[in-house]
Formats: C-alpha cells, structure tokens, sequence
C-alpha cells in the first residue's frame, strides 16, 4: 500500500513537492483552480489532478482526503491553506500540514492553537528561507552548506579553479594524502550534470565539488583548498519585502546590516521593525547610491527583491565591486540550475527549500531526512540500520550498491564515519546516502 498524498495548490511548490515525491512511487493528487497548470503538471509527472477551489467540500472529496496519508496545502493564499487543511483533517486525513506567511502564527506558543484545530505542520518558506541564507553567510566560503544530526556530518560544496591543488588529479590519487581521511568528495556537478565520484573521476577546472567531513574537519577543507577563511562583518540587502524583512530580522544582532529599498513608506515601516539594521531609501538599481552606502565595504550582499533577474545582476554588480559573498534570490526553475556558470555564488528559492523541508517529514520510517542541492539531481537520504540483514554481515564494497549512490557519512551514537570500502555496517547505525533518482528503488531494496 503506497502513500497517498493530497497536494492543493500547484504552483511553484506544489510541483517541486509533486516532481520529489514521485520518485518515490507515492500515490499524488494536486487540486488546482487553474486547468492549464494542472495540465502542465500532468504532462510532467505521474499525478492525479483535481481541477476546483481546495477549500469546497466537494472537491477534496474528489481528491479523496479520506485516504490521505498526508494533505500538504501549499498554495499561495494563507487563508485557504488554513481552511483546506482544518476540513481535509476532519473528512480524515492522517496528517495535515499548511504553508503560512504570518510570523506570529510560527510562535511556539501559538502552534498549539493550530494543533487543536487538527493542523499538524505549519511551514513557512520565507523563514525556512531567511535561516538558510544565515547558514549561509555563517560558513561563506562554501557555496552550500548541509549538516546532519545538529553538525556531526556537514556537507559543503564549492567550485574549484585552475589554481586548485586538487584540479586534474584522479580522486584515487588523493587518497594518499592524510587529510583525507576524514573528508570525501562525494559530488561533483559539471555542466549541470551530477556525477557520484569513482576512484578513477578526474577532477576537472571549474567543478563543483561536494565534500562530506565532520564537523572539526571543515577547516580542514579550506586548508585542503588554500582558502582563506573570510570573516562576515557587514552586510548589504536589497528589497523590502517579507523575505528582506525575515532575513534582516535573523542577522541582525549578528552583523552590521544596512537594507535599501525604494518605496518611502515602507522604509519607514522597515526602519520601525528593525532594531539594529540601517534602512536606506533609494533605487538599488543605481549602483551609484549602493556605493555611496557603503557597497564596496560590504562582505556580504544579499538580493532578495521580486525580480529574480534584478537579483542575478545586482548579485553580479557587487562581486564586479568587490563583495566577497553573494546571494541572489531566484522564483524560477530555470535560473537554478544555470547559477554556478553565471558567477552568482548562491541562488536560493523558498519554495524549493520548503519543498525539501517537507520531503524530509514524509519520508518512510527509516529515512530520517533528505535535502536537496541546487541544481543538483542526486539528493542526501538518511536511512537507519534496524534489520539483522546482509547490510551489517558484508563490508560496503561488496553489498553492490548501485553506481548512482554512494554511502557519505555513518552516526553511530556519538561517533561519525566517514566509510570506505572496508567498512561495516552495524545495527542502529544512520546512514548518509547520497543517490541520484535511478537509486532510489535499490537502495529501498537494501535497507528494508
């Protein structure tokens, strides 16, 4: 009996959660007002589609809700969401999560309010989001940062140049080198291809390289690298939206933060609901103003207007300017995966990191929690050893794992692994994988 998911809204997010969640052979139905999303959708993934408003009794009968495992109400009005979930609950849905903006409704105290009208989960992109960009600026060398179990593995990615000592070397030839012994490569995405890593893969100019190492040891990545570790002092965002507002709120009493956006009034708002942040108002197109504000003092800048292209060229603005780090915030697929080859460090889209947020919860039992990478197809799965099975008889290298998964990291209690061939699994241990989509199906196989 697969799961069957209940997905309203198919917008941006409802498509991401519907395109994660199909690789997974789970039963899902999108309900939409608009036909020719749902039409576009169905002519990309294996979905059930059920056309109407998801608030209306009718239609989530239609979808059938009563059999639901999960009913994920994502679509971009908050209110709907709300009541979508309330009733998909009552008609007897297992589990009900709906995506929200207001920030107070994500207080703890005020959760339990939600509970009690059955809503398990509230999910809100724009915070998810604003804590990811913290992540990000926290460890600014890398350009994605992942870690599991509260740090004990942290996954970081990074492109190399010319000037790399690891650059035209095989992955086997690294081997040699001490330092290894508590880093892996376990990714590499060249021209917008993902590549899980063999002994033999040369490491090309311009990849970019996913490391897996515990937590003491990612300074010695950058020691591996030669990269100096830069200090985030002062930052510069532009827009003024929830998104620039969340993101100011969240670093602010870290880093010295000046905001500039357009629109009058609502500076004058941003400036009363900022404590420590500096709110300038001008136009951030004109690269005079940001200048003038400090822009080529800046560690950090942040593009998070609604224009995914302005983002984009002023993230490339104030690299040509100096900045150390940049972040552009994206709305569309396709920008995505095209970010590393344009010269913007990070690209990042709410919907998508919520969309992974929420494929971490509905995970089976034994997997623990998935993210994805941008631009990059293969995603990390957590799964747990619970069986006596072949998995704890044999070492790794002969339990024929499929060439798209690689095993990056293993918790046991306290300790962290980073296994190679020789290592053996034990009960009770949790297992980092990282599988390209085609893997998923075998690796269900080995771990159940």
């Amino acid at each position: 009996m697969g799961m069957n998911i209940v997905i309203a809204g198919a917008g941006d997010m409802g498509y991401h959660l519907a395109e994660q969640l199909s690789y997974d052979n789970k039963d899902i139905t999108l309900i939409d007002t608009d036909r020719e999303v749902l039409d576009y959708v169905s002519s990309k993934l294996d979905v059930l589609t059920v056309q109407g408003d998801a608030t209306s009794f009718e239609v989530l009968k239609r979808a059938n809700v009563n059999k639901a495992s999960m009913v994920l109400a994502v679509t971009t009005s908050e209110k709907t969401n709300i009541v979508t979930a309330v009733l998909a609950k009552q008609l007897g849905a297992k589990r009900v999560m709906a995506r929200v903006r207001n920030h107070s409704y994500m207080e703890p105290d005020n959760m339990s309010y939600f509970q009690n009208l059955g809503i398990d989960n509230l999910i809100s992109p724009t915070m998810l989001c604003s804590k990811h960009i913290f992540n990000m600026i926290e460890n600014s060398s890398f350009t994605e940062v992942f870690d599991f179990e509260g740090g004990k593995l942290n996954i970081v990615g990074i492109t190399l140049d010319q000037s790399n000592p690891l650059v035209n070397q095989r992955i086997m030839d690294t081997k040699s080198n001490p330092i290894f012994e508590d880093i892996r490569i376990i990714a590499v995405l060249r021209d917008q291809k993902t590549i899980i890593p063999r002994g033999s893969t040369i490491i090309r100019n311009n990849d970019h390289v996913f490391f897996i190492s515990n937590k003491k040891n990612t300074q010695t990545i950058m020691e591996v690298l030669g990269q100096v570790k830069h200090t985030i002092k002062n930052v510069m965002i532009i827009g003024g939206d929830d998104m620039a507002l969340t993101t100011a709120l969240r670093l602010e009493d870290h880093f010295r933060v000046t905001l500039v956006h357009k629109d009058k009034e609502r500076c004058k708002w941003l400036a009363e609901n900022l404590k420590n942040s500096l709110v300038i108002q001008g136009d951030y197109k004109n690269v005079e103003l940001l200048i003038e504000e400090g822009l080529e003092q800046m560690d950090a800048f942040l593009a998070l207007t609604e224009s995914s292209e302005t983002n984009i060229i002023a993230s490339l603005t104030a690299k040509n300017h100096g900045v150390y780090k940049t972040i552009a915030h994206v709305d569309t697929r396709e920008y995505i995966h095209i970010s590393h080859s344009i010269g913007v460090d990070s690209l990042i889209n709410k919907k998508l990191v919520a969309a992974n947020e929420i494929s971490r919860f509905l995970k089976k039992g034994t997997v623990e929690a998935v993210s994805g990478i941008y631009g990059v197809d293969a995603e990390f799965i957590q799964y747990s050893v619970c069986k006596n099975n072949r998995l704890i008889k044999n070492p790794l290298r002969e339990l024929h794992f499929p060439d798209s998964a690689i095993v990056a990291g293993v918790i046991r209690g306290e300790q962290v692994f980073i296994p190679d061939g020789d290592f053996q699994l034990d009960l009770n241990d949790k297992a980092i994988v990282l599988a390209l989509p085609e893997a998923k199906n075998a690796l269900e196989k080995l771990f159940h």
